[in-house]
């Protein structure tokens, strides 16, 4: 059953809200209610809160998230128009993608507060305390989740706390706030969230260990600038709200790598903060399969934007032999999938795939690295049990922080400051993740050794540029010059010499080099604010000072 329902919030804004998950809430669809007389049952708080893990993500995760977490890092292929704008690093801040992470992670933030500002008010008295402070502590993560990552993308940024008393007071220019500040609301907002989420609810939603999970994660960046007094500290703060949550969670490693992207198995074992789409409507569903796949004898429809989108030469280098995820992660010559077109027995890559009736016809031509997105790709309709609707809606989970990403950041903690580290915890972290993946077991490791093992791992999932920026708060010079040294605009193109070889053979291609490299500098590892923004506040502006956040 699907279900949707509508209020009006203090902000006066018309939020519409359509249900994240089929375990949570259902709830009859009501008009003209308003924060006053909306809360009055647990019920309804947590339809509220529903809210907060699909819907107002779309902007954000739409374009944005992949661009700058798996095209600008460097993981994926990709130079069309604006979207290849962050392969180049050619960006400004008009870029429409840009802007819309901008406005989307804003957008997240304001259905935070509105829940975080008008919700106990409106409750108290009609709801036990218990369900308030859950409420506060989910929406809380939410928000501090969405200032995490302003910080490392954008660094400077305002914080929001209330949008109505801002409006009421007609304070709408705010200045920035330094990153520090920002990172620092972050973590009381995950503070007040560990305390207040319960140990376990209906799958999907946000539990302690989440947030404990972004406790570790924060202090782990927090951690990397070694120079700083406190740096210390925060490993071993991170090693310690890591180590609680993968010894107390009850979460475990699924089995298989693959199996983590298939939509049965959302909010599975591993999982701790998913963004919950469903099928059915544009902006409710996931539109990364519209956006990565290859074609439509995958999708079953017309919306498989993905044919010029590879993982790039430099990522798939990057994949040690015998890596099992290679295969879940992009689709490469003979990848055979089961789970894809089904009714046609499964489906098979080819680097070109022509129509059986007429081979003259090309169906699916060569991607420019030889090989295409397989993650996050789920198949047709038919193939899913109607999982998959056209307006790029797909019920398909996005992973935001899984349990393999509390391991690494163990053993990332566990390493500090030092060149390797041989701790038998960290190590039988690392090792599960590879012996998992097919891989040797390690016998020590070092910063790169978890890198490298991030990269692949969450490789496609939008979370290599945070590791990045981690890498660089330890040594810049040598995080530029890793970045500076990729691969990643290699391509291939079809020899065309008589007797050449297959097209469907790699020995049918020859390796092109970029023209000129790319070259990126020390500026380019944060955004500019976008330039709509600082036309309407010129506090956002590059020359205005920073301030710190009165708390």
């Amino acid at each position: 059953m699907k279900h949707n329902f509508k209020y009006i919030l203090s902000l006066c804004v018309a939020l519409s809200f359509g249900s994240c998950s089929k375990e949570f809430l259902e709830i009859e669809p009501q008009d003209r209610l308003t924060a006053d007389n909306f809360y009055k049952t647990a019920g309804e708080i947590k339809a509220a809160t529903a809210s907060l893990y699909g819907f107002p993500w779309f902007d954000f995760n739409d374009k944005f998230f992949w661009l700058a977490g798996d095209v600008m890092s460097g993981n994926m292929y990709y130079t069309y128009d604006q979207e290849g704008q962050f392969f180049f690093f050619s960006f400004t801040g008009g870029n429409a993608h840009l802007t819309s992470g901008w406005k989307g992670l804003f957008r997240v933030i304001s259905y935070a507060n509105s829940i975080i500002n008008d919700m106990p008010r409106a409750a108290a008295g009609k709801v036990d305390q218990l369900v308030i402070d859950q409420a506060l502590g989910e929406a809380r993560f939410i928000r501090a989740y969405c200032y995490y990552m302003l910080a490392e993308y954008w660094g400077d940024v305002p914080i929001v706390e209330n949008s109505t008393e801002l409006v009421a007071s007609n304070n709408l220019f705010l200045p920035k706030n330094t990153r520090s500040s920002v990172l620092e609301f972050a973590r009381r907002d995950l503070e007040f969230a560990a305390a207040n989420l319960p140990t376990s609810d209906a799958p999907g939603r946000l539990t302690q260990w989440a947030a404990k999970a972004m406790l570790a994660k924060v202090h782990l960046t927090l951690a990397q600038n070694l120079s700083d007094a406190n740096s210390a500290d925060n490993f071993s703060k991170a090693k310690q709200f890591a180590a609680d949550v993968i010894t107390n969670s009850g979460l475990s490693l699924m089995p298989n790598y693959a199996d983590l992207f298939k939509i049965e198995n959302n909010n599975n074992s591993e999982s701790l903060f998913a963004l919950q789409w469903m099928e059915g409507s544009y902006a409710f569903g996931n539109s990364r399969q519209a956006n990565w796949a290859r074609g439509s004898q995958i999708t079953g429809n017309s919306e498989c934007w993905g044919g010029g989108k590879s993982a790039s030469f430099d990522f798939v280098n990057s994949i040690e032999q015998g890596d099992n995820r290679q295969s879940a992660i992009f689709m490469s010559l003979g990848d055979f999938y089961p789970e894809i077109n089904k009714a046609a027995g499964g489906y098979r890559y080819n680097i070109v795939s022509t129509d059986p009736n007429d081979p003259n016809i090309v169906v699916e031509g060569a991607a420019p690295v030889l090989n295409n997105a397989k993650k996050y790709i789920v198949g047709s309709a038919a193939d899913t049990g109607g999982k998959v609707s056209t307006g790029q809606a797909t019920a398909i989970n996005q992973y935001m922080i899984r349990l393999a990403d509390v391991y690494l950041t163990y053993a990332e903690a566990a390493l500090g400051s030092a060149s390797s580290s041989s701790d038998g915890q960290a190590l039988g972290y690392l090792n599960a993740i590879r012996q998992r993946a097919g891989l040797s077991a390690r016998s020590s490791f070092t910063f790169q050794d978890i890198m490298n093992e991030r990269r692949v791992e969450f490789g496609f999932e939008s979370m290599y540029w945070f590791d990045l920026k981690r890498a660089y708060y330890r040594d810049p010079a040598a995080t530029l010059a890793e970045l500076n040294a990729q691969e990643r605009d290699y391509t291939y193109q079809r020899i065309t010499t008589p007797n050449a070889p297959d097209e469907n053979t790699v020995e049918g291609y020859m390796l092109v080099p970029p023209p000129s490299p790319i070259v990126i500098s020390a500026s380019r590892m944060w955004m500019e604010i976008p330039v709509s923004e600082i036309v309407t506040n010129a506090l956002l502006a590059p020359s205005a000072p920073a301030v710190d956040y009165q708390f």
